[in-house]
């Protein structure tokens, strides 16, 4: 393949939709006859639900319908469990998930109660305010060690405590090393909870049309397919009777993932019974609860090293807040537990949590989903155990990093995709040394690091994702008798330029434009097999599918043109939308003319032949890629204040094969900035009778641009020999190592008070608090 397109830094070709307000989102969507639905939601974190009063709600003009749970007959029931535990041997696995309204029971604050449907958004909320819920309150379980205790109250009690999982993993023999160790660092370390904050919350559209017997669905969802095959057999429809859309989504970036949403398995149950389209948009404060959080995890960990600051093993031991159901299984947990092991030799480890069912808002996969926990405790520990061994930092991290010979490693334990977790390629070295001189590591040691009430710091940490998980994706490549190219994934699409790169990726093999390409993402009618758009795996699982379409598209095409013109297709090209003999003037056919021939009106189309030049292929992994990079970063800290300025911030990034470098750029640089608000700004506050406190944009505090300082970035490229492609994906690289690199630069401007900085988010409040303490443990 040439380099003519793929590898070139093209602008977006969905952008100017977006920009100038043309492009489609859920709420766009405005049917006739259409009625909207709000949702009352419990104002308590536990308790016994008693029954709901609907009927001043029902009397009020406007109000079409009233539902609670017992409104649903048998359609009320448990969601599915959308990703089973992984095949780990001893593992202990407590499925409960949540439904579509609360009966007997609610769980946490905002799970929803009743829906009330009426003929506009307005009405339907005044009638909420109408509906009286008999709430009997129960203590709540929030911190996650009081969860764990025999006389806690149980979020399901039917259950015998509130554990929901636990789950070991080990090589090697950590107990064994903890004996030959010179030096060992043992620490509490804590990753506190957050949310998502997508621009665009979410939203469904529902439209039953009785006459046709088919469902359409407008949805926020990163996974329009299984939405389709599920809502298919809730609704006791076939496949074919059901479309969903997932039009252009205002980020998702993993909880729009989760299967299936209350309001997702509703919506269409409602519109079936009313015979009318219905519409449901998330409002900012439901984001707050009824979306899916992240985070919290609390780790109790230990490394031991050798005399030369060599690891010989870590231990860690954690537990993971799973909300109050565990519909996605265990991806979060496990993603920490694997992702700990980074780009070092880690000869023994042991690694065993317990995931606990409390009373907030189900923890499913954020941007990072777990990986930066894992990066954080083992960062933290390497920098905790060069100080015990009188290192610098940047000489701990290369003395234990895999060397570029040592590929393909075994880390020895399950991943999320329930395979061993294999890293297939990296060349790590390299890229430590790149950053390092990039922010100018070894200088800025000599450097005068206090200016009054203001001190620098530095730090740079590495980090490994695993990415591109199967199990497959597919694409369809048609040439229209027009010579443009139609191009359908069933991958869906959520910001990341998919309308771009896979264009690059066909562009190339059929010789068009990158213009001529239109991408068809997230339409259960365009494309009816796939998986979705998460773990970055976009670009390498959806990408290969849509380079080996285009490379059977163009085999036809050759083909075609070699009947044609009675030459060989190996002395055909493929330039500008035409086939060529090259050197011949003259002997040329478009793309569009071969596709009508292809397509003929007369005639016979010959045995074990297809009519037109179209192909539909798929690409599924045996198991993830593994992309790593480091980053850096100086800090200045305001002694008074405890605000952290960032003054440079460094990324080096190895994602395999790069298909377009400015998309790239832009997924690290959002990445990033994400990462910073999860580091510094954010952080839910729940009390102890499980209200979350800072439920509002006022409260809960996210980086705005003025905190995010110019990203400095460097691509390095390691091909993965996964797929044809050899890339890697690189959507949730830029958020996973920044909390780890935030608290070693804050640490690093205070190492004069010697604070030791364990829990992330760290805001200035929070960094007073341990200044504090510091203080006052002090004689």
């Amino acid at each position: 393949m040439s380099s003519r397109l793929v590898g070139r830094r093209l602008r977006r070709q969905e952008d100017s939709q977006l920009l100038t307000g043309q492009a489609r989102f859920v709420d766009d969507i405005d049917l006739p006859g259409m009625l909207h639905v709000a949702f009352l939601r419990s104002d308590f974190a536990h308790g016994h639900l008693r029954g709901v009063d609907v009927e001043a709600a029902r009397q009020r003009p406007g109000v079409v319908a009233v539902y609670t749970a017992e409104s649903l007959g048998d359609y009320w029931r448990p969601g599915p469990l959308l990703v089973p535990p992984p095949p780990i041997p001893g593992i202990e696995f407590h499925e409960r998930t949540q439904v579509p309204l609360a009966r007997d029971k609610v769980r946490h604050v905002g799970e929803p109660v009743a829906a009330v449907v009426a003929e506009s958004r307005y009405l339907a909320e005044d009638a909420v305010a109408d509906l009286y819920p008999d709430i009997e309150p129960l203590p709540a379980v929030v911190d996650l060690e009081a969860a764990l205790a025999s006389e806690a109250p149980r979020v399901h009690e039917d259950l015998a405590s509130n554990l929901a999982a636990r789950v070991l993993q080990e090589k090697g023999d950590f107990d064994a090393a903890r004996e030959q160790a010179a030096h060992r660092v043992k620490r509490r370390l804590t990753y506190d909870h957050g949310i998502a904050a997508a621009m665009e919350n979410r939203g469904i559209v529902a439209d039953w049309d009785r006459r046709d017997q088919t469902m359409r669905l407008w949805d926020t969802t990163q996974a329009p397919i299984p939405i389709r095959n599920g809502l298919a057999a809730m609704l006791g429809l076939s496949e074919s009777q059901v479309r969903v859309v997932a039009p252009f989504i205002g980020g998702g970036f993993g909880p729009k993932i989760m299967m299936f949403y209350p309001e997702e398995v509703l919506l269409p149950w409602i519109s079936m019974q009313l015979d009318r389209p219905v519409k449901w948009i998330e409002d900012r404060q439901e984001n707050f609860f009824a979306t899916t959080h992240e985070r919290s995890q609390v780790h109790d960990a230990e490394m031991v090293i050798d005399g030369d600051g060599r690891i010989l093993g870590v231990k860690d031991v954690f537990l993971h807040d799973t909300g109050a159901y565990d519909t996605y299984g265990l991806t979060v947990p496990i993603n920490s537990q694997c992702t700990l092991l980074g780009c070092y030799r880690v000869p023994s480890y042991r690694s065993e949590f317990k995931s606990v069912f409390t009373n907030k808002t189900l923890v499913t996969p954020y941007r990072g989903a777990g990986r930066q926990h894992g990066v954080f405790v083992m960062e933290r520990l390497l920098d905790l155990a060069a100080r015990e061994a009188g290192l610098d930092g940047l000489e701990i991290r290369r003395r234990n990093l895999l060397q570029k010979d040592e590929f393909p490693y075994n880390q020895e334990v399950i991943y999320q995709d329930f395979a061993p977790l294999v890293y297939d390629s990296g060349d790590y070295l390299p890229a430590l040394e790149k950053a390092a001189a990039m922010i100018g590591w070894r200088e800025f040691r000599e450097r005068p690091r206090r200016h009054g009430d203001k001190a620098l710091g530095i730090g740079l940490v590495t980090y490994v994702e695993g990415t591109g998980i199967g199990p497959y994706e597919g694409a369809r490549v048609t040439i229209e008798a027009s010579g443009k190219v139609n191009l359908a994934t069933g991958v869906g699409t959520q910001g990341q330029g998919h309308f771009t790169a896979f264009a690059q990726l066909v562009a190339e093999q059929l010789g068009v434009g990158v213009e001529d390409v239109r991408v068809t993402t997230g339409d259960t009618a365009a494309f009816h097999w796939g998986t979705g758009t998460f773990a970055s795996r976009g670009a390498v699982v959806a990408g290969n599918a849509c380079h080996a379409a285009g490379l059977e598209v163009r085999r036809k095409v050759l083909e075609a043109a070699s009947r044609h013109f009675e030459v060989a297709p190996e002395d055909l090209e493929l330039v500008d939308g035409e086939v060529r003999i090259p050197g011949v003037p003259g002997k040329t056919i478009s793309l569009g003319a071969l596709a009508v021939q292809a397509n003929p009106l007369r005639g016979a189309v010959a045995p074990g032949t297809e009519p037109g030049l179209e192909a539909t292929t798929y690409f599924g992994p045996e198991s993830s890629t593994t992309a790593s990079g480091v980053h850096a970063m100086v800090v200045e800290v305001d002694l008074a204040t405890y605000d952290v300025d960032i003054q440079r911030y460094v990324v080096v990034h190895d994602c395999g094969r790069v298909i377009n470098p400015l998309i790239l750029e832009g997924q690290i640089e959002g990445g990033v900035a994400q990462g910073i608000g999860n580091a510094f700004y954010e952080q839910l506050i729940y009390d102890d009778e499980g209200q979350l406190l800072n439920a509002s944009l006022m409260d809960y505090l996210l980086p705005t641009a003025d905190c995010v300082p110019t990203i400095e970035g460097a691509h390095l490229e390691t091909p993965s020999p996964l797929n044809p492609l050899g890339i890697k994906g690189a959507g949730e690289a830029g958020a996973i190592p920044v909390g780890a690199l935030f608290a070693q630069a804050v640490e690093d401007a205070l190492r004069h008070t010697g604070v030791e900085i364990l829990d992330i988010p760290l805001s200035p409040h929070r960094l007073f608090e341990l200044m504090q303490q510091r203080r006052e443990s002090q004689p």
